[in-house]
Order: structure tokens, then sequence, then C-alpha cells
């Protein structure tokens, strides 16, 4: 079994209170859940993102995982 490195974390992403993550993508888009409102949150637009986009996103760790 092996591992993979995505890339170097920014110290400035931190748990937030009430969200889950952050989480990191291979694209470099850092993401939080929000379980209230059962939707992504990008804290760099402060705007929710779509489920077809974190789907794209999810897909890109799927393919480099699978590789």
């Amino acid at each position: 079994m092996g591992y993979r490195i995505l890339g170097q974390r920014e110290e400035k992403f931190q748990p937030r209170k009430g969200l889950e993550g952050p989480f990191y993508y291979p694209s470099g888009a850092v993401l939080y859940y929000d379980p209230k409102a059962c939707q992504y949150w990008d804290p760099t637009t402060d705007f929710y993102v779509e489920s077809e986009v974190v789907a794209n996103f999810q897909r890109e760790i799927f393919n480099i995982v699978s590789r």
C-alpha cells in the first residue's frame, strides 16, 4: 500500500466552529462542509459551492488514488 501527498497545506485554513474540514483538493481548492446547510463552503469566495463542482473535485481525488 502506498500514499501520495497532494500538496502543501496553508496555515490560514484552520478548523472552524460549526463546519467540517478543511478539505484540500488536488486543484488547490479548499472547502469546508456546513452540515446545517448540507453544502460545501469556499472560504476564499465566501460562497457555497454547487454539488456538481464538489463532485468533480472528489473525482479528481479518486482518479489520483486509482492510478
